[in-house]
């Protein structure tokens, strides 16, 4: 059995939960090693899953946004590196379904390629420009060799690249002051991957550099002109805090459950029945209840608007990514309060959601950014 022949949402939530579990064995030794879950990304292909936003008319299911991270979430559960590597690969191909940007034949290519197994994922960032999201222009370029393309440059922070096939790349046009995107191919010529992840958080993800040294791909290839005048929302990036918030929910299950079997010999019973113990459980599943509430509502919202209504929704897109994942920090923080010394050991899988959950702030957008969106909209709303 596999995702594609579960047709009920409820019965995919429960398949997923028990490959979450598997994640979650796998993740302790994942994490010390600083290696790459190849096991776990292994086992969501082979469960149909890295095709499920696949349009139905190339061969995939096409589930909707809300779908997608709700299965997202429960990957996370199990470890936030497999969760927040295969978000990007499912919410690149949603939302590539849903604008339908590129022509019509090389993405039929593409979603038969990923039918079979193929993994894809956007290289944008480099080291002279930080985030794409601020939108510096790349000092990676491309340059027409015939009916061709030349491109050389670095990127940054190239997630899954141990397992990607293909690589969606931002370079200058050479000579003009376009942008363009490209689709290049793991196997084509001068395409490196050198391997520099060394962060303390998400250390499973493999966001090494990508170099690309006289790399020549064919016109078609070049798949978009990128316009940051006429940006567009992308409810796909919701897959971002809803990692952060089933690491959080991680973290939340630990906690009580240590909890219900910790009794110190100071005290009659467990801990649970700690008046300042459930305090801090009360916190936590209020914030919980606050984030489901907003996530989910916010990925309902963007599966019933039309496009253009979709293109409004910049703003509270960014405040549902803010919202959950500064509170998935403060619940790993809160669980952590409850649990004591002992979660700072590393053998303990709160240390490892606590530093998981930070590297939500470094994800787009960025807090600055949506405060200040958040605060032309309403100046806008109000004249």
């Amino acid at each position: 059995m596999n995702f594609h022949d579960i047709k009920s949402f409820d019965e995919r939530l429960a398949f997923m939960k028990n490959l979450s579990k598997k994640f979650l064995i796998r993740a302790h030794q994942i994490d010390i090693e600083g290696s790459f879950p190849f096991e776990n990304i292994q086992d969501l292909k082979t469960s149909g899953y890295t095709s499920l936003t696949v349009p139905k008319k190339y061969g995939g299911e096409e589930i909707s946004l809300y779908e997608l991270i709700r299965l997202q979430e429960m990957i996370a559960e199990g470890d936030g590196a497999t969760a927040l590597s295969i978000g990007w690969h499912m919410g690149i191909l949603l939302n590539l379904s849903e604008k339908e940007p590129w022509d019509e034949g090389i993405f039929k290519v593409l979603c038969e390629k990923v039918k079979q197994g193929a993994l894809i994922n956007s290289a944008q960032s480099e080291p002279m420009t930080g985030s794409p999201t601020r939108g510096g222009r790349p000092v990676t370029y491309a340059q027409k060799s015939g009916n061709n393309w030349l491109i050389n440059g670095k990127k940054t922070f190239t997630t899954m690249s141990p397992v990607l096939d293909y690589f969606i790349v931002n370079a200058a046009i050479k000579d003009s002051n376009e942008i363009g995107n490209f689709l290049i191919p793991r196997s084509t010529n001068g395409v490196e991957i050198e391997e520099t992840w060394d962060s303390i958080a998400l250390r499973g993800t493999g966001s090494h550099d990508l170099i690309l040294n006289n790399v020549m791909i064919p016109d078609e290839n070049f798949v978009e002109r990128v316009r940051f005048e006429n940006k567009r929302a992308n409810g796909w990036l919701l897959h971002i805090p809803a990692c952060y918030l089933g690491i959080a929910k991680a973290a939340k299950k630990y906690a009580i459950q240590f909890a219900e079997n910790y009794a110190p010999n100071s005290i009659q019973g467990t801990i649970i029945d700690l008046p300042n113990v459930q305090q801090k459980i009360g916190e936590i599943e209020l914030k919980l209840m606050q984030s489901e509430y907003f996530l989910y509502s916010v990925a309902k919202q963007w599966d019933i608007s039309s496009e253009q209504e979709r293109d409004k929704m910049g703003p509270i897109l960014g405040a549902a990514k803010l919202t959950v994942t500064n509170s998935a920090i403060s619940i790993v923080d809160l669980a952590m309060r409850i649990v004591g010394a002992k979660s700072l050991s590393l053998q303990n899988p709160l240390q490892r959601y606590y530093r998981d959950v930070r590297a939500g702030l470094h994800n787009p957008p960025m807090d600055d950014m949506t405060i200040q969106l958040l605060a032309k909209h309403s100046i806008l709303n109000c004249q």
